[in-house]
């Protein structure tokens, strides 16, 4: 184990700890914001929603294993589990459908160098992907960020042959839905 972020073993203080810490959600925040932007449509949703991730990442930070898994890994998994929970107690308080918010969609970065035509093929895929429920919206996230089956399955929890059928049904769906 590398001794910035090996707590189990218990090296390093409270400060090298932290600074580990601050390290590695700083070069994985994109998954952090990603998540976000997927499950709030509110800006200030998707604010507390980083906070209460970023809070939960910290909190279990001191029983991450690098040697069970890569940091990437382990902070989608429990960042999802943050948002699904998140979203289930929200949909509890609140009984109804929640139409997709354009304004918010379009403050997802990366956008600037696209076509008008890719920027409207994102932002209707970006629609389709909110009104997933959020086991399948977790998962084309994963996959849209290129994880292998393997990497989805360990971090939802389902084999990778569950995976790939998911993932098929979805783009098969998704298809219907375009055309």
């Amino acid at each position: 184990m590398s001794a910035p972020y090996a707590m189990k073993s218990g090296t390093g203080g409270p400060h090298a700890r932290q600074a580990a810490f601050t390290a590695k959600l700083e070069q994985h925040r994109g998954i952090v914001l990603k998540i976000a932007y997927s499950y709030c449509r509110d800006t200030d949703d998707q604010r507390d929603l980083v906070q209460d991730i970023s809070l939960q990442l910290w909190r279990a930070f001191p029983e991450f294993d690098p040697e069970r898994s890569r940091f990437s890994t382990w902070m989608y998994r429990i960042a999802l589990n943050v948002a699904i929970s998140q979203l289930r107690s929200s949909s509890r308080r609140r009984r109804h459908h929640l139409d997709v918010d354009d304004h918010a969609i379009a403050a997802v970065p990366d956008q600037a160098a696209a076509s008008p035509e890719d920027t409207l093929a994102l932002h209707t895929l970006q629609a389709l992907i909110r009104r997933l429920d959020p086991l399948n919206r977790a998962l084309m996230l994963l996959y849209l960020d290129d994880r292998s089956h393997r990497d989805i399955a360990e971090i939802l929890g389902i084999t990778p042959g569950n995976v790939a059928t998911k993932i098929g049904r979805l783009k098969q769906r998704i298809r219907e839905h375009i055309a």
